[in-house]
Protein backbone atom coordinates (compact mmCIF):
# COMPACT_ATOMS: atom_id res chain seq x y z
CA UNK A 1 0.00 0.00 0.00
CA UNK A 2 1.22 3.52 -0.90
CA UNK A 3 3.06 5.05 2.46
CA UNK A 4 0.64 8.10 1.84
CA UNK A 5 -2.49 6.27 1.98
CA UNK A 6 -1.54 3.97 5.12
CA UNK A 7 -0.81 7.66 6.96
CA UNK A 8 -4.22 8.86 6.26
CA UNK A 9 -5.88 5.12 7.27
CA UNK A 10 -3.64 5.94 10.58
CA UNK A 11 -4.65 9.06 11.49
CA UNK A 12 -8.89 8.57 11.10
CA UNK A 13 -8.33 5.08 13.60
CA UNK A 14 -6.60 7.97 16.04
CA UNK A 15 -9.30 10.54 15.34
CA UNK A 16 -11.47 7.12 16.22
CA UNK A 17 -9.83 6.29 19.20
CA UNK A 18 -9.71 10.27 20.50
CA UNK A 19 -13.44 10.35 20.09
CA UNK A 20 -14.21 6.99 21.51
CA UNK A 21 -12.03 8.18 24.84
CA UNK A 22 -14.00 11.02 24.90
CA UNK A 23 -17.16 10.07 24.55
CA UNK A 24 -16.16 7.01 26.72
CA UNK A 25 -15.37 9.60 30.04
CA UNK A 26 -18.28 11.75 29.32
CA UNK A 27 -20.71 8.47 29.51
CA UNK A 28 -18.57 6.79 32.42
CA UNK A 29 -17.53 9.87 34.52
CA UNK A 30 -19.86 12.73 33.61
CA UNK A 31 -16.87 14.32 32.44
CA UNK A 32 -16.93 17.90 30.83
CA UNK A 33 -15.85 18.04 27.06
CA UNK A 34 -12.82 19.39 27.65
CA UNK A 35 -11.84 17.24 30.58
CA UNK A 36 -12.76 14.14 28.83
CA UNK A 37 -10.71 15.04 26.23
CA UNK A 38 -7.94 15.92 28.31
CA UNK A 39 -7.79 12.84 30.21
CA UNK A 40 -8.11 11.27 26.27
CA UNK A 41 -5.20 12.91 25.21
CA UNK A 42 -2.99 12.38 27.93
CA UNK A 43 -3.75 8.80 28.33
CA UNK A 44 -2.75 8.25 24.30
CA UNK A 45 0.38 9.58 24.61
CA UNK A 46 1.34 8.19 27.65
CA UNK A 47 2.23 12.00 29.15
CA UNK A 48 0.47 10.95 32.48
CA UNK A 49 -0.46 13.84 34.40
CA UNK A 50 -3.00 13.86 37.10
CA UNK A 51 -6.06 12.62 36.64
CA UNK A 52 -9.03 14.77 37.03
CA UNK A 53 -11.14 12.81 39.34
CA UNK A 54 -10.59 9.82 40.96
CA UNK A 55 -12.20 7.49 38.59
CA UNK A 56 -14.22 4.56 39.27
CA UNK A 57 -13.20 1.02 38.85
CA UNK A 58 -14.78 0.80 35.61
CA UNK A 59 -13.97 4.19 34.53
CA UNK A 60 -9.80 2.92 35.68
CA UNK A 61 -10.81 -0.34 33.48
CA UNK A 62 -11.80 2.00 30.40
CA UNK A 63 -8.26 3.81 31.17
CA UNK A 64 -6.31 0.55 30.87
CA UNK A 65 -7.99 -0.24 27.73
CA UNK A 66 -8.03 3.24 26.10
CA UNK A 67 -3.62 3.07 26.77
CA UNK A 68 -3.57 -0.55 24.90
CA UNK A 69 -5.63 0.45 22.25
CA UNK A 70 -4.44 4.48 21.84
CA UNK A 71 -0.64 3.72 22.34
CA UNK A 72 -0.95 1.34 19.47
CA UNK A 73 -2.51 3.56 17.20
CA UNK A 74 -0.29 6.55 17.82
CA UNK A 75 2.33 4.31 17.64
CA UNK A 76 1.18 3.32 13.97
CA UNK A 77 0.82 6.90 13.53
CA UNK A 78 4.66 8.01 14.42
CA UNK A 79 5.80 4.86 12.64
CA UNK A 80 4.11 5.49 9.21
CA UNK A 81 4.53 9.64 8.98
CA UNK A 82 8.38 8.43 9.42
CA UNK A 83 8.01 5.87 6.62
CA UNK A 84 5.97 8.47 4.32
CA UNK A 85 8.61 10.92 4.95
CA UNK A 86 12.12 8.88 4.84
CA UNK A 87 10.84 6.80 1.65
CA UNK A 88 9.34 10.06 0.12
CA UNK A 89 12.93 11.79 0.27
CA UNK A 90 14.54 8.55 -0.62
CA UNK A 91 12.64 7.93 -3.55
CA UNK A 92 12.54 11.60 -4.85
CA UNK A 93 16.92 11.06 -4.35
CA UNK A 94 17.11 7.56 -5.91
CA UNK A 95 15.15 9.02 -8.75
CA UNK A 96 17.26 12.40 -9.52
CA UNK A 97 20.34 9.92 -8.93
CA UNK A 98 18.95 7.75 -11.89
CA UNK A 99 17.99 10.69 -14.17
CA UNK A 100 21.75 12.07 -13.75
CA UNK A 101 23.14 9.26 -14.76
CA UNK A 102 20.87 8.32 -17.86
CA UNK A 103 21.92 12.06 -18.88
CA UNK A 104 25.71 11.53 -17.74
CA UNK A 105 25.76 8.46 -20.54
CA UNK A 106 24.16 10.94 -23.50
CA UNK A 107 26.34 11.73 -26.49
CA UNK A 108 24.64 13.78 -29.70
CA UNK A 109 21.73 14.72 -27.53
CA UNK A 110 20.22 18.30 -28.03
CA UNK A 111 19.66 20.77 -24.45
CA UNK A 112 16.59 22.74 -24.35
CA UNK A 113 17.03 25.63 -22.33
CA UNK A 114 13.00 27.34 -20.89
CA UNK A 115 10.34 25.51 -20.29
CA UNK A 116 8.06 27.78 -21.03
CA UNK A 117 5.22 27.98 -23.89
CA UNK A 118 7.81 27.73 -26.79
CA UNK A 119 9.72 25.39 -24.86
CA UNK A 120 6.93 23.04 -24.48
CA UNK A 121 6.27 22.77 -27.74
CA UNK A 122 9.65 22.02 -28.56
CA UNK A 123 9.69 19.62 -26.06
CA UNK A 124 6.28 17.77 -26.81
CA UNK A 125 7.74 17.24 -30.82
CA UNK A 126 11.13 16.29 -29.33
CA UNK A 127 9.59 13.47 -27.09
CA UNK A 128 7.09 12.65 -30.32
CA UNK A 129 9.86 12.17 -32.45
CA UNK A 130 11.65 10.45 -29.89
CA UNK A 131 14.51 12.82 -29.94
CA UNK A 132 17.20 12.42 -27.31
CA UNK A 133 17.43 15.64 -25.24
CA UNK A 134 17.73 17.22 -21.64
CA UNK A 135 15.63 20.34 -20.58
CA UNK A 136 16.83 22.92 -18.11
CA UNK A 137 14.32 24.97 -16.10
CA UNK A 138 14.50 26.82 -12.79
CA UNK A 139 11.01 26.99 -12.27
CA UNK A 140 10.30 24.16 -9.62
CA UNK A 141 6.41 24.92 -10.64
CA UNK A 142 6.80 24.70 -14.11
CA UNK A 143 8.83 21.31 -13.71
CA UNK A 144 5.79 20.00 -11.64
CA UNK A 145 2.84 21.35 -13.85
CA UNK A 146 3.73 20.44 -16.80
CA UNK A 147 6.24 17.06 -16.28
CA UNK A 148 5.42 14.01 -18.57
CA UNK A 149 7.02 10.72 -18.13
CA UNK A 150 10.89 9.73 -18.75
CA UNK A 151 11.61 13.62 -18.98
CA UNK A 152 15.43 14.16 -18.49
CA UNK A 153 15.31 17.45 -16.61
CA UNK A 154 18.09 19.55 -14.80
CA UNK A 155 16.11 22.59 -12.40
CA UNK A 156 18.79 25.24 -12.13
CA UNK A 157 19.50 28.25 -14.50
CA UNK A 158 20.86 27.68 -17.69
CA UNK A 159 23.09 30.87 -17.79
CA UNK A 160 25.61 29.05 -15.37
CA UNK A 161 28.28 27.46 -16.73
CA UNK A 162 28.27 24.54 -14.18
CA UNK A 163 24.49 23.71 -14.87
CA UNK A 164 25.36 23.37 -18.83
CA UNK A 165 28.56 21.20 -18.21
CA UNK A 166 25.65 18.90 -16.11
CA UNK A 167 23.33 18.71 -18.72
CA UNK A 168 26.22 17.46 -21.19
CA UNK A 169 26.83 20.27 -23.35
CA UNK A 170 30.21 19.10 -24.02
CA UNK A 171 28.70 16.01 -25.50
CA UNK A 172 25.48 17.45 -26.94
CA UNK A 173 24.52 18.03 -30.39
CA UNK A 174 22.48 21.28 -30.38
CA UNK A 175 21.36 23.45 -27.81
CA UNK A 176 17.47 25.71 -28.09
CA UNK A 177 17.61 28.42 -25.62
CA UNK A 178 14.00 29.56 -25.79
CA UNK A 179 13.80 31.73 -23.10
CA UNK A 180 11.79 34.81 -23.03
CA UNK A 181 14.33 37.06 -22.20
CA UNK A 182 17.14 38.01 -24.90
CA UNK A 183 19.52 38.62 -22.40
CA UNK A 184 19.29 35.34 -20.65
CA UNK A 185 19.26 33.65 -24.29
CA UNK A 186 22.37 36.44 -25.07
CA UNK A 187 24.24 34.90 -22.11
CA UNK A 188 23.43 31.07 -22.57
CA UNK A 189 24.49 31.26 -26.32
CA UNK A 190 27.90 33.01 -25.36
CA UNK A 191 28.25 30.63 -22.41
CA UNK A 192 27.70 27.46 -24.75
CA UNK A 193 29.74 28.55 -27.53
CA UNK A 194 32.60 28.72 -24.95
CA UNK A 195 31.94 25.40 -23.99
CA UNK A 196 31.27 23.43 -27.45
CA UNK A 197 32.91 25.20 -30.69
CA UNK A 198 30.82 22.88 -32.76
CA UNK A 199 27.79 22.87 -30.93
CA UNK A 200 24.67 24.30 -33.22
CA UNK A 201 22.67 26.44 -31.59
CA UNK A 202 19.29 27.62 -32.36
CA UNK A 203 18.33 30.73 -30.10
CA UNK A 204 14.70 32.90 -29.76
CA UNK A 205 14.96 36.61 -30.61
CA UNK A 206 12.69 39.36 -30.67
CA UNK A 207 12.10 40.89 -27.77
CA UNK A 208 13.82 44.19 -28.56
CA UNK A 209 14.85 45.01 -32.07
CA UNK A 210 18.15 44.16 -33.14
CA UNK A 211 18.45 41.42 -30.78
CA UNK A 212 18.77 38.76 -33.63
CA UNK A 213 22.18 40.62 -34.66
CA UNK A 214 23.76 40.54 -31.20
CA UNK A 215 22.76 36.58 -30.67
CA UNK A 216 24.27 35.74 -34.02
CA UNK A 217 27.80 37.89 -33.07
CA UNK A 218 27.27 35.70 -29.69
CA UNK A 219 27.26 32.61 -31.50
CA UNK A 220 24.21 31.49 -32.46
CA UNK A 221 23.54 29.43 -35.81
CA UNK A 222 20.03 30.53 -35.85
CA UNK A 223 18.10 32.83 -34.08
CA UNK A 224 13.98 32.43 -34.56
CA UNK A 225 11.91 35.11 -33.36
CA UNK A 226 8.20 33.95 -32.20
CA UNK A 227 6.79 37.10 -32.68
CA UNK A 228 7.86 37.49 -36.52
CA UNK A 229 6.56 34.33 -37.31
CA UNK A 230 3.42 34.73 -35.85
CA UNK A 231 2.99 37.81 -37.59
CA UNK A 232 3.69 36.60 -40.83
CA UNK A 233 1.57 33.30 -39.96
CA UNK A 234 -1.84 35.59 -39.01
CA UNK A 235 -0.91 37.40 -42.41
CA UNK A 236 -0.62 34.92 -44.67
CA UNK A 237 -3.92 33.20 -43.00
CA UNK A 238 -5.39 36.53 -44.47
CA UNK A 239 -4.07 36.98 -47.54
CA UNK A 240 -3.12 33.18 -48.28
CA UNK A 241 -5.73 30.73 -46.57
CA UNK A 242 -5.33 27.86 -48.66
CA UNK A 243 -1.36 27.73 -48.49
CA UNK A 244 -1.07 28.05 -45.18
CA UNK A 245 -3.42 25.43 -44.44
CA UNK A 246 -1.25 22.99 -47.02
CA UNK A 247 1.34 24.08 -44.90
CA UNK A 248 -0.48 23.07 -41.28
CA UNK A 249 -1.20 19.92 -42.85
CA UNK A 250 2.50 18.67 -43.81
CA UNK A 251 3.94 20.54 -40.48
CA UNK A 252 1.84 19.96 -37.73
CA UNK A 253 2.84 17.03 -35.33
CA UNK A 254 -0.54 15.81 -35.19
CA UNK A 255 -0.87 15.15 -38.57
CA UNK A 256 -0.70 11.06 -39.71
CA UNK A 257 -1.30 11.34 -43.33
CA UNK A 258 1.44 13.86 -44.39
CA UNK A 259 4.95 15.22 -43.46
CA UNK A 260 7.92 16.90 -44.31
CA UNK A 261 11.37 15.17 -42.86
CA UNK A 262 15.09 16.05 -43.98
CA UNK A 263 17.07 13.19 -45.38
CA UNK A 264 20.29 13.16 -45.42
CA UNK A 265 22.36 11.40 -48.18
CA UNK A 266 25.41 9.11 -47.04
CA UNK A 267 28.44 8.07 -49.00
CA UNK A 268 27.17 4.41 -49.14
CA UNK A 269 24.01 5.14 -50.31
CA UNK A 270 22.87 4.20 -54.21
CA UNK A 271 21.53 7.59 -53.67
CA UNK A 272 24.41 9.18 -53.95
CA UNK A 273 26.39 10.55 -57.44
CA UNK A 274 23.24 9.60 -59.55
CA UNK A 275 20.38 12.15 -61.10
CA UNK A 276 16.90 12.97 -58.71
CA UNK A 277 15.56 11.68 -62.12
CA UNK A 278 17.16 8.23 -61.96
CA UNK A 279 16.50 7.87 -58.43
CA UNK A 280 13.03 6.49 -58.45
CA UNK A 281 12.34 8.04 -55.27
CA UNK A 282 8.80 9.19 -56.64
CA UNK A 283 7.93 6.53 -58.46
CA UNK A 284 9.32 3.83 -55.51
CA UNK A 285 8.66 5.77 -52.12
CA UNK A 286 6.08 8.23 -53.65
CA UNK A 287 7.80 10.96 -52.15
CA UNK A 288 7.91 14.37 -53.08
CA UNK A 289 11.21 16.11 -53.22
CA UNK A 290 10.59 20.12 -51.90
CA UNK A 291 14.12 21.04 -51.87
CA UNK A 292 18.19 19.91 -51.73
CA UNK A 293 20.27 21.66 -49.70
CA UNK A 294 23.77 21.01 -50.97
CA UNK A 295 26.70 20.41 -48.75
CA UNK A 296 27.85 23.90 -49.93
CA UNK A 297 24.79 25.19 -48.26
CA UNK A 298 23.03 26.13 -51.78
CA UNK A 299 19.41 25.70 -51.74
CA UNK A 300 17.82 24.06 -54.94
CA UNK A 301 14.01 24.40 -54.43
CA UNK A 302 11.52 22.35 -56.78
CA UNK A 303 14.79 20.68 -58.04
CA UNK A 304 14.19 19.01 -61.43
CA UNK A 305 14.97 15.41 -62.73
CA UNK A 306 18.26 16.99 -64.09
CA UNK A 307 19.42 17.83 -60.73
CA UNK A 308 22.36 15.62 -58.96
CA UNK A 309 22.18 13.55 -55.54
CA UNK A 310 25.70 14.07 -53.79
CA UNK A 311 26.68 12.81 -50.72
CA UNK A 312 25.96 14.85 -47.99
CA UNK A 313 23.28 16.82 -49.58
CA UNK A 314 19.57 16.98 -47.47
CA UNK A 315 16.77 16.32 -48.79
CA UNK A 316 13.42 18.06 -48.02
CA UNK A 317 11.02 15.45 -48.83
CA UNK A 318 7.52 15.32 -48.20
CA UNK A 319 5.02 12.23 -48.17
CA UNK A 320 3.96 9.99 -45.54
CA UNK A 321 5.65 8.96 -42.30
CA UNK A 322 6.38 5.20 -43.86
CA UNK A 323 7.52 6.26 -47.27
CA UNK A 324 9.55 8.52 -45.30
CA UNK A 325 11.61 6.49 -43.30
CA UNK A 326 11.87 3.65 -46.25
CA UNK A 327 13.41 6.62 -48.15
CA UNK A 328 15.38 7.47 -45.06
CA UNK A 329 16.66 3.83 -44.56
CA UNK A 330 18.07 3.46 -48.29
CA UNK A 331 19.37 7.24 -47.99
CA UNK A 332 21.34 5.98 -45.41
CA UNK A 333 22.62 2.88 -47.22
Amino acid sequence: MDPGRRLKISLWLLLLVICGGVIGYRFLERLSFLDALYMTVITVSTVGFKEVIEFSPVGRLFTILLIVFGVGTALLVFTNITQWVVEGELSQLLGRRRVEKRIERLEDHYILCGFGRVGRLIAREFSRQRVPFVLIEKDHEALARYQWEDLLFIQGDATEEETLIQSGVKKAKGLITALPSDAENLLITLTARDLNPDLYILARGGEKEGSERKLERAGANKVISPYYIGGLRMAHTILKPTVVDFIEIATRSESLELEMDEIQIEPASPLANIALGDSGIRQEHGVIIVAIKKGSGAMIFNPTSEASLEPGDRLVAMGEPEQLKRLEGRACG
